[in-house]
């Protein structure tokens, strides 16, 4: 069938679930956010929940209408937290230090007041909307002459990794800290320390000692003569050359991820001392089990993960494999960050644009956290800039370090991501995914003397592990839990069976099928390669599509499971792009990222619905919330029945339907 055009609204959304979410208004009326074992908990003793997106660069910094309008938007998709990211970019305009690229600037010690209250203002309404805020502090901020530290020049952007150990870095990070911390916003009466909208906090984006080795003088040299203090107090024999930091051996390990921990106290502790009250976490990627180490002193851990990292105009190119048909997934990647002690997040993750098979990422990672008890997970991301591009997808180009990139993360006008928004905040928020049964903690031999060396690939345990039961590492030295220890080494999940289902029954996957359901009382989903399927039967549901790829979710929009609701939204989204783009023939690399309207494949698909409710009408929505026409449909021994994208009288240019009565 042709594919037809489908426009997400910048500043609207097509219906409206707040309703579903209005006792959180404002944000912060339970109190601050503590951490409480592996879950986040309000003063007043409500578990929180947060299905979140990143604002990238500029996009902190919206005008007051624009913040109004992105503010309802989210509310109504169901989004309660926004990531602040990358506020301190220098290479983007405007960013927290200046709003004016014209305008010269030799240090990086001075908040922008235009840029300051955008962001405060921003905060404001989203505070009113029920949205809660995760501030960012170090993320790319490019040090400058004025700041006064060494080797400038040599410094990369947020100065990874010297600000660990480097006293006039670690001392221009609390100047920082003390001044955004500090600072009242006119637009809530409250600094932003006093400030309950703001619940996470995380001192260094993606920054460690393992990934970028320290090599630029001087502060290589400090580093050694630490880590030569450091073997003497240990009765330790260093050799008499040089260190060499890119060759990290189990006792370097050992004392980079003290470094490491020291720092993060040293900070965290800073930031008590100022007032701060909210959990705080190091960094945020799974990298090494001894940058997880260093984490344990902090409140929550943290990472990133990303499906098919976007390369499309490298020689290269981009895998495009399904997610959905591959053992090894981002999963194993996320747990390997995990510890079953603390609360977890997921402060990024993507299954970027233009990759044709993203549809499958939004639901399945929204019933994946749900399943594991996670706190929260926020897409990165929503947009890069409030201006450009909104009836294309990919938001126009950043230019960084002098190299052009397209932007193939903005999502807010997505279909195949953001448009499913809806049913994963209501998987996630309203825990519509039952959390796993059975709990693993997945175990490290203290005495292996190179186990703070491995990464997520080295610990076979993990693998399908994550959507079976509820897993998190156990290492030497953190607190111990209830749950079933299980050595790293062993395999939990059999790979010959060619599927996976959790312990709960809700969740199941077939990698050989190429597909997988959902089946919980208030959503259904079956999503992947279902033309080939057949028809798919989950309680109270059978659906046969004729689209060789979808998604399609059915969710109750009352407190009532789908059998008995008068009230449901169903969405259907499979591949969708921009018109004109052009790939080659594996779809690996992008040659012209088109333009818009964006467009959308229809689903064509038979619904039939157990229900003891006769009179319910199926309403096609349109992109603009429009309801256009009904669609056909008959009841019969209990079963509602009706087809969807069948006929262009049908308007099938949607890729939502309300069923109610």
């Amino acid at each position: 069938m042709e594919w037809l055009p489908f426009t997400l609204a910048w500043d609207d959304a097509p219906l409206d679930l707040s309703f579903i979410y209005a006792d959180e208004r404002p944000a912060g009326k339970r109190g601050f956010l503590t951490s409480q074992g592996q879950r986040f908990v309000f003063e007043d003793g409500t578990e929180a929940r947060f299905w979140g997106t990143c604002f990238n660069g500029a996009a902190n910094f919206p005008t007051h209408v624009e913040s109004d309008a992105i503010a309802r938007r989210l509310a109504k998709f169901g989004v309660n937290l926004v990531r602040l990211h990358q506020m301190d970019a220098e290479w983007s305009t405007p960013n927290l230090f200046h709003s004016n690229p014209a305008q010269p600037r030799n240090d990086t010690r001075h908040f922008d007041p235009i840029s300051l209250d955008r962001l405060d203002y921003m905060l404001a309404a989203l505070k009113r909307e029920g949205i809660y805020i995760y501030l960012d502090l170090l993320t790319y901020r490019q040090f400058l002459p004025g700041d006064e530290v060494d080797s400038v020049d040599g410094l990369g952007q947020a100065a990874k990794p010297y600000t660990y150990f480097d006293p006039r870095l670690i001392a221009l990070q609390q100047e920082f800290n003390e001044q955004i911390w500090n600072h009242i916003n006119p637009y809530t009466g409250l600094a932003y320390k006093d400030e309950p909208a703001i619940v996470l906090t995380q001192l260094k984006n993606e920054s460690d000692l393992f990934t970028t080795p320290p090599i630029l003088e001087p502060y290589r040299s400090r580093l050694e003569a630490r880590y030569r203090a450091w073997a003497t107090e240990h009765n330790l024999i260093l050799a008499a050359e040089p260190i060499d930091f890119t060759r990290v051996d189990p006792q370097l390990a050992q004392f980079l991820s003290q470094v490491q921990q020291e720092c993060y106290q040293y900070l965290s502790s800073h930031l008590r001392e100022i007032g701060v009250r909210v959990p705080i976490t190091g960094t945020n990627w799974s990298r090494t089990l001894a940058l997880l180490e260093s984490q344990l002193v902090t409140d929550f851990t943290d990472t990133h993960w990303y499906w098919n990292f976007p390369r499309w105009e490298e020689e290269i190119g981009t895998s495009t494999t399904p997610m959905v048909q591959a053992i090894d997934t981002v999963y194993a990647t996320g747990s390997f960050m995990r510890t079953l002690s603390r609360p977890f997040f997921v402060s990024e993750w993507d299954h970027a644009w233009p990759d044709e098979w993203r549809a499958e990422s939004s639901l399945l990672n929204a019933a994946i956290a749900a399943f594991q008890g996670w706190s929260g997970m926020a897409i990165h991301t929503y947009r890069y800039r409030t201006d450009g591009p909104v009836d294309a997808l990919g938001g126009g180009t950043s230019t960084i370090n002098g190299i052009t990139y397209r932007n193939h993360f903005d999502s807010f006008n997505d279909p195949a991501k953001f448009g499913l928004f809806y049913q994963a905040a209501l998987l996630f928020r309203r825990g519509d995914v039952q959390a796993a049964t059975r709990s693993l903690a997945i175990t490290i031999d203290p005495t292996d003397p190179t186990w703070r060396l491995r990464k997520p690939l080295d610990v076979p345990a993990l693998r399908l592990s994550s959507e079976q039961h509820m897993v998190g590492m156990q290492l030497p030295g953190d607190a111990a839990t209830s749950a079933e220890s299980v050595n790293a080494d062993s395999e939990i999940v059999a790979t010959d069976t060619g599927g996976v289902r959790s312990d709960t029954g809700e969740l199941w996957r077939s990698w050989k099928q190429g597909i997988g359901t959902i089946d919980t009382p208030r959503t259904k989903i079956v999503y992947g390669f279902l033309g080939a399927a057949g028809a798919l039967t989950l309680n109270d549901l059978v659906i046969t599509v004729r689209t060789s790829f979808a998604v399609i979710a059915i969710s109750s929009l009352t407190n009532d499971p789908i059998q008995h609701s008068a009230n449901l939204l169903l969405t259907a989204v499979g591949r969708s792009d921009n018109t004109g783009a052009r790939y080659d023939e594996q779809h690996r690399r992008q040659f012209d990222r088109g333009h818009g309207p964006i467009l959308i494949e229809p689903i064509e698909a038979d619904i039939a619905i157990t229900t003891e409710l006769p009179n319910l009408k199926v309403w096609v929505v349109s992109d603009k919330g429009s309801l256009v026409t009904r669609l056909p449909t008959r009841y019969e021994n209990q079963t509602f029945s009706f087809t969807i994208g069948a006929q262009p009288a049908w308007n099938p240019s949607t890729i939502y339907y309300l069923i109610r009565i």
